[in-house]
């Protein structure tokens, strides 16, 4: 099951970091991790490192195990650098672009709306969240003449600033894939290298 229903702060915390695509608390108020002995410095192994930077990925972008080793898999039969390419399916997913487009929140909530068949691709219905935009797509709202009140304030004040791989259209309220996201639009510190050599002896 891909859906993580638990305390989503209590995660970032574990993990050292805030992860927008998870959710828009912050932990400046308690950086340590959480439970009893949290404020302890630990040393984390070299395979500690690797799982940390992984789950990092899938927590933000709400995938299980099984979808993270389909994606990794995918990354390794591409040319260049898998961790490159993995980051870049990662983005190109629809929730994750419904999210970067500024539509909602988190990518929880990006991913409900896709569910509810609010968004289409050209002039497509799409309701499935890990569908793969490419290179020239629009995304817009299947009825961008009455946008749910939850949307309109989600445009107004949008969590993160948009992407410049994302043309956005105010008028219209669509964004338009101008070219393939990049590593560095991942938008937090990750270490893409010691994910793919955590899936190199598991894949």
């Amino acid at each position: 099951m891909s859906r993580y229903t638990g305390p989503r702060v209590k995660v970032m915390r574990a993990l050292g970091i805030e992860l927008p695509g998870l959710s828009r608390k912050s932990i400046a108020d308690r950086p340590h991790p959480p439970g009893q002995h949290g404020g302890r410095q630990k040393r984390i192994s070299g395979f500690g490192l690797q799982l940390q930077e992984k789950q990092k990925l899938r927590m933000n972008y709400g995938l299980s195990e099984r979808q993270m080793r389909r994606l990794m898999t995918d990354a390794k039969r591409s040319r260049g650098a898998a961790g490159e390419k993995l980051a870049e399916l990662l983005e190109r997913r629809l929730d994750n672009v419904v999210f970067r487009a500024g539509f909602a929140p988190t990518i929880p909530a990006a991913r409900q709306l896709v569910n509810h068949g609010h968004f289409k691709v050209g002039d497509r219905a799409v309701n499935i969240p890990s569908y793969r935009v490419r290179v020239g797509d629009v995304v817009s709202l299947k009825r961008a003449d009455k946008p749910l009140e939850i949307i309109r304030l989600n445009v107004a004040e949008p969590s993160l600033t948009r992407p410049e791989w994302l043309s956005w259209d105010e008028a219209n309220l669509r964004v338009t894939v101008t070219h393939l996201p990049a590593a560095s639009d991942v938008p937090f510190p990750i270490d893409l290298q010691l994910v793919v050599e955590y899936y190199a002896q598991r894949l």
